[in-house]
């Protein structure tokens, strides 16, 4: 049965009535397209036999959730959890912990990675879910009965699923894996922190020479802080391909840097007097002594190996590859960077015997 919530007071009572129950199903819509944070539009709670539609929007209402999703005795249920995270975290100054990712769970277990939430309901429960609302207005009121029906359908699978992954990963040994790969979703959303080097998550990086690269990283940087300043979206302020272009050749003066803006669909128009500063200033000594990326240098022969290494050992394993290392990973322990916050704990027990004699 399905329950519209907007009042604290009836929120608060259910929650009671659920006291003593080790597992709620959680989900979230939210709203991401004109901001930098995501905008908290419903919450989704459920049992067995249960579902809450949560509203909000209504003052008090996160206040009456925060107990809940902070009960360390009450496991939330979701699926491919990092963005509803951030959402939870921004409207209820609290996250979901413990958690338990069905998404990440399901790859563990071997079922295939990045599986979405139709997908894996199907395959484990035989049921076909209708997408509709995908790209639905999650904020207007009041939410239409297809809305609301699609967004209960998001949580009433989860214990049906939970109960499935939970035993295959019982039976391989892997729920260690999964708690550890949870926490640490948990963690990363909880820090919030800026990235202190965006320009690494750029392959077109690669073709920068260092001090391009050091320039591109104080641009983005800029364009993140301004992004969480304004709440506005990255692509707004700044986009990648302007930013590379600006880092690889600096126009010569404000004249030209005026005409190359003009001529870019999506330059910025307003903070370009800062956005030039940036760009004419010279770089620092700790400027230039960020990472580097050094892709094209690196021995192709070595990174070829360890990739080989690592499909091998996942083919073992019957996991895939990206869940296992990814390729980025590879190249920072080529580079000598030492082994990555990613690849810690089970990972690094399983990969550093098998890719020991390579590095």
């Amino acid at each position: 049965m399905n329950h519209w919530l907007n009042h604290p007071d009836e929120l608060t009572q259910r929650l009671q009535a659920w006291r003593g129950i080790d597992t709620v199903a959680l989900d979230t819509e939210f709203i991401r397209e004109r901001t930098y944070f995501p905008q908290l539009a419903l919450v989704q709670l459920g049992i067995r036999g249960e579902t809450l539609l949560v509203d909000p929007l209504v003052p008090g209402m996160t206040e009456a959730l925060r107990p809940l999703l902070a009960d360390p005795a009450t496991t939330k249920l979701m699926h491919s959890a990092s963005e509803d995270l951030q959402a939870l975290l921004r409207g209820c100054e609290t996250l979901p912990a413990p958690m338990f990712d069905t998404q990440v769970a399901a790859a563990l277990a071997g079922l295939g990675a990045g599986l979405g939430y139709q997908k894996l309901v199907e395959q484990v429960t035989g049921i076909a879910l209708d997408k509709g609302q995908t790209r639905s207005d999650w904020l207007r009121r009041p939410l239409s009965d297809e809305q609301l029906h699609y967004a209960a359908e998001d949580v009433v699978h989860l214990h049906a699923i939970h109960d499935e992954l939970s035993g295959r990963l019982q039976a391989l040994g892997r729920l260690d894996w999964l708690q550890a790969d949870c926490e640490r979703a948990l963690r990363l959303a909880g820090a919030d922190t800026e990235d202190p080097y965006p320009h690494l998550t750029l392959r077109s990086a690669q073709s920068l020479d260092e001090d391009a690269q050091a320039r591109l990283c104080r641009l983005l940087r800029w364009r993140d802080s301004e992004a969480r300043r304004t709440d506005r979206p990255k692509g707004w302020i700044l986009d990648n391909e302007l930013a590379v272009a600006l880092s690889r050749r600096p126009p010569a003066d404000f004249h030209r840097f005026q005409q190359l803006l003009d001529s870019s669909p999506k330059s910025p128009r307003k903070s370009r007097a800062e956005l030039w500063a940036m760009i004419e200033s010279p770089l620092t000594d700790t400027e230039r002594a960020i990472p580097i990326v050094r892709s094209e240098q690196l021995d192709k022969r070595r990174l070829k190996g360890l990739q080989e290494a690592v499909a091998a050992l996942a083919q073992a394993l019957n996991l895939p590859e990206g869940l296992l290392c990814a390729r980025k990973h590879l190249e920072t322990l080529l580079e000598g960077r030492g082994w990555p916050d990613a690849l810690l704990g089970w990972r690094r027990e399983l990969l550093e015997p098998a890719l020991a004699t390579l590095l």
